[in-house]
């Protein structure tokens, strides 16, 4: 049996330290650890699917937290079958100690356990994230009825926007030399400019 651990931080300026000690305590061999400094919204990951081709049965993984694997519900499950079911390798969870495969003796009672709490913890880890995002979207519309403006405020129309937007309506320059001479983006300018063709 091969012992490995598997740290992921969402960002390559992320410490990755604490992840790192918590698998040395383990222990887990430094190198037997990989490392993913990526973003969990997907898992094509090299350090992350390295390990996968790597483990054997029995082998074991270490993470110091179940949101390592995933970053929700359905992700986090589909892993944990793949490791368990798929691989039939062990896994043990630093931060959770009821999430540890390891049979006891010759039953499946750990196997069982663990599998029974990943559900209930990722359901919840789910139902919570949901309720920030619901939480958030009610905030943000309840602001927006306030009032309340959200993004960069608008970049007020120059005094000589008209006459420079006479010119190009005419030919007389290009709407790249307009927006220069506004000293705005290309885009600002032809976008002033619909809207005033609008308001007209």
């Amino acid at each position: 049996m091969e012992v490995y651990g598997y740290i992921r931080v969402s960002s390559k300026e992320q410490n990755i330290d604490r992840q790192v000690l918590a698998l040395r305590e383990f222990p887990v061999q430094d190198q037997k650890m990989f490392i993913d400094k990526l973003s969990g919204k997907d898992f094509q990951r090299p350090a992350y699917q390295k390990m996968i081709n790597t483990l054997k049965t029995k082998d074991l993984v270490v993470v110091k937290s179940i949101d390592r694997l995933g970053r929700n519900y359905n992700e986090i499950l589909e892993q944990w079958r793949i490791l368990t079911k798929v691989i039939a390798a062990d896994i043990v969870v630093l931060d959770m100690p009821l999430l540890d495969t390891r049979a006891k003796g010759n039953d499946l009672t750990g196997t069982f356990i663990a599998d029974l709490v990943l559900q209930i913890l990722s359901y919840v880890a789910q139902t919570e994230r949901e309720s920030i995002r619901r939480r958030q979207m009610e905030g943000i519309a309840a602001a927006k009825y306030r009032g309340v403006k959200f993004g960069r405020p608008s970049k007020p129309v120059p005094d000589n926007f008209h006459e420079v937007k006479s010119l190009w309506t005419q030919g007389f320059i290009s709407s790249r030399e307009g927006a220069r001479r506004l000293q705005v983006s290309q885009d600002t300018f032809l976008r002033w400019s619909r809207r005033l063709d609008l308001q007209e």
